[in-house]
């Protein structure tokens, strides 16, 4: 799959290959050894001084530049890793909550919570919308390897409840990219996306950066950014 601008915003997802090189896929794989995390992954990676360099260094892509607008901060990076001893699947859904530093009353912010120590809310679609999703692959990510099933243009649809996300499916059909060691696949986060549990014996690791405005409306900030 070629990355194209028109194919990123008409289906809200694309394939960047070779956005870091394989010894340097080495060296945040042994970062990520020393890091907390939980038994499929960790959510609080920006705070490191490896995963904040890594978000600079990815952000300078050329590639990126065509896809992120350029005053796009990373506010987030969440290791998601699969294996033979933690296998999982994740059903169809959109991304909907951001992290932010403190609650802020409105009637437009709905699903607050907690996750390992940050505060999430659910913003309205129009602020979902000028998010960037770049899962940075670590490990080839082929048929069988349990990677993303996404569904083109299903990001124009704004927020999708379950019922229609089914249908929207069905209408649209779903693809499951081949994304090899040190691609990117980047998407909207309102593009309908899911995973099965991996049915050969491989590790999947993916590091999902998301990048957004340097600030946020309704009195909402970041609680960290690069």
């Amino acid at each position: 799959m070629k990355i194209s601008c028109g194919g990123f915003r008409d289906d809200g997802f694309a394939v960047i290959p070779e956005v870091i090189p394989p010894y340097y896929c080495e060296a945040i794989a042994g970062c990520i050894q020393n890091s907390e995390r939980s038994a499929t992954g960790a959510r609080t990676l920006l705070s490191e001084r490896w995963c904040r360099e890594l978000a600079a260094s990815v952000r300078r892509n050329p590639a990126l530049a065509r896809i992120v607008p350029p005053e796009s901060v990373a506010v987030q990076c969440t290791l998601f890793e699969k294996s033979p001893d933690r296998n999982w699947l994740v059903s169809i859904h959109q991304d909907l909550s951001i992290p932010v530093k403190e609650r802020v009353p409105h009637d437009e912010l709905i699903g607050w919570s907690m996750k390992e120590g940050v505060l999430f809310v659910q913003p309205p679609a129009g602020v979902l919308e000028s998010l960037t999703a770049v899962r940075l692959h670590l490990d080839d990510c082929g048929p069988g390897t349990g990677g993303l099933r996404v569904v083109p243009g299903s990001h124009v649809f704004g927020r999708i409840g379950p019922e229609r996300a089914a249908d929207i499916r069905a209408e649209c059909g779903e693809v499951e990219p081949a994304v090899n060691r040190g691609d990117v696949l980047a998407m909207r986060p309102l593009v309908l996306h899911a995973s099965s549990k991996a049915r050969i014996a491989a590790l999947r690791r993916v590091l999902h950066f998301v990048f957004g405005p340097p600030s946020l409306p309704f009195g909402l900030s970041w609680p960290d950014s690069v």
